[in-house]
Formats: structure tokens, sequence, C-alpha cells
């Protein structure tokens, strides 16, 4: 098991690497979690979780002060150096034990069901094979383990839908770290096989003008009980 937050000691290559994004994101999500009201939207992510959480595409650490003292230890997966960086120093700062490690999605560098739940938090949109990454998800779960996502996606009608598609062939994933505005996440979700539980439409921002980004879903699914 990963000392807590292990920093960037012996770390592998990078399986991402987006130095220019990667400091954009970072400050423009700071500025987010009260400018667009995102941070509490974390708290609702979060709350309630316990036990050994994992927790994927961690970015820059945002989260890490929200998970309830009932988790006993987040192990947090984030590919990009800069942002694992940032991600260890948020980790110094948070009560509950965060142990920041680098590692994709698609191969997680941890054993099967070994967690009791999974955060997925804006990082399906930039993901190289989302059904992979979900299968990963299933097998590092116990049965019965929960996925809390916030996500955004494909949203708005068609005039909406159709320049998300547009932006995803063309400029959006090149500048935005491998970013897609026309993902499904629910969809993908219950096609990995997890059972679906309560989920809820989100307008970010929740006023004015609506982004590709804009929309948003929040919400709970699980891996099945009994299953091989």
């Amino acid at each position: 098991m990963p000392l807590r937050s292990a920093g960037t000691a012996r770390m592998p290559r990078d399986a991402v690497h987006h130095p220019l994004f990667a400091r954009f994101y970072a400050r423009l999500s700071v500025n987010a979690e009260t400018g667009l009201g995102i941070g509490g939207l974390r708290g609702r992510l979060l709350a309630g979780l316990s036990g050994r959480v994992i927790e994927i595409g961690a970015g820059n650490g945002l989260n890490f002060a929200h998970y309830p003292g009932t988790v006993s230890e987040v192990v947090a997966i984030e590919p990009e150096r800069l942002l694992r960086r940032l991600a260890v120093e948020a980790a110094l700062r948070c009560e509950v034990p965060v142990d920041v490690v680098p590692g994709a999605a698609e191969a997680l560098p941890v054993k099967s069901e070994a967690f009791d739940a999974a955060v997925v938090s804006l990082v399906l949109c930039s993901v190289r094979d989302v059904p992979r990454a979900l299968a990963e998800i299933r097998r590092v779960l116990r049965p019965g383990g929960v996925v809390r996502f916030f996500e955004h996606g494909r949203g708005g009608g068609r005039v909406m839908t159709f320049g998300q598609r547009a932006l995803d062939r063309t400029v959006w994933p090149l500048v935005s770290g491998g970013c897609h505005t026309a993902r499904e996440p629910v969809a993908a979700l219950r096609g990995a096989g997890f059972e679906l539980g309560p989920y809820r439409r989100v307008m970010i921002p929740a006023e004015g003008v609506r982004l590709p980004t804009s929309y948003c879903v929040l919400g709970t699914a699980w891996r099945p009980v009994g299953e091989d």
C-alpha cells in the first residue's frame, strides 16, 4: 500500500502529459469552486462515503477537503505530473488520509475488490477509453461497492449537441487536455454493468449562458452484488 501522499518519488513515465492545460486548469478550477458553485457540488458528491475510497483522476485535489471523517483512506490516482504535485500538497492539508499515486484510469495500479467506493469527478470526459476505465473501476470495487460521479456531457438539444460533436472532432480535445463535451456518462456506466442509483442533472453555471460543458450530472451507481 502506498504511503500517505507519496509524492513524486520513483514515479513511472506519465500516462498523460498536458503541462499547459494543467496550469490553466489549476487556476480555473480553484476559481470555479465558489464562482460556479462547484465546491458545494463536491460536498454533495462525497457526503456519506465511508471505508476505503479510490478517486480516479484527482486533478489538483479539490475533492480532498470534502471527504467525510467516515472515510478511512483515499487512494487518489492522477496521471498528469503538475496536477499530481498539487494534489500531493492538497493531501497534506487534508484530515482524511490521502495517498496520491500516478496511474491511468484504464490500468489502475491497485488490487481487485480492494475498495468500498470509487469517485469519478469531471474525468470521464477525458479518459482515452471509457469502457476500459469503467471496467477497471468495477474490478477494484468490492461487490456492492458504490460509485459517486459528477461529470459533464451531452445535452441542450439538437443545436448544442451538434456543436458539442463538432468540437470533439476538431479543436476541443487538443486545447483542453483530451476533454470531450458530448460523452454520455450515465449511459456509459449503465453499459459497463453498473446499477444506476439516483442522479440529477446540474447546469454549470446555474444561470446565464449555456456552454458546451454546462450539462452535468451528479449521482450514484453500484457494482452489482453476486457477479463473478
